[in-house]
């Protein structure tokens, strides 16, 4: 089982100005239902997938609020559902800067490891590991 974390920042979320905004813990216990969050809903009588909110679905809604920035330094990005938000916020003119290695490309950080993601909103917190970021991307550049 693999513990890990991820600095992800976008300076630009739809949060309160200071503090911690949320804290989320992985694993969760099943993955969420692509069609559940989709107008309609879930209309498979036997879908074994969660249809209430977990931390994966929090997560996606945080990435996903970034307006200009979102800069990812992580281990290696494995769930289609993420990927799908990062690339959507690349469409919409987000300027998305990532640090990845994908040797081990089939971690299951979700469902199996023991992750975490620290939401922050404190200004001075943020350009702090923004720094860093900018360090390790000149660094892996």
């Amino acid at each position: 089982m693999h513990t890990g974390h991820a600095i992800i920042t976008a300076a630009n979320l739809n949060a309160p100005q200071t503090g911690v905004v949320d804290t989320l813990f992985f694993p969760d216990a099943k993955l969420p239902c692509r069609n559940f969050r989709k107008p309609g809903g879930c209309r498979r009588a036997q879908c074994d997938y969660s249809h209430e909110p977990t931390n994966l679905t929090r997560f996606l809604d945080y990435l996903a609020s970034a307006t200009r920035t979102l800069d990812i330094c992580v281990f290696t990005i494995t769930n289609d559902d993420i990927a799908d938000v990062v690339l959507e916020l690349h469409r919409r003119g987000v300027s998305v800067r990532i640090i990845t290695d994908n040797d081990q490309a089939v971690t299951q950080a979700v469902t199996a490891n023991n992750e975490n993601v620290v939401v922050l909103s404190d200004p001075a917190v943020i350009r702090s590991f923004q720094g860093q970021f900018n360090k390790l991307w000149e660094m892996f550049r």
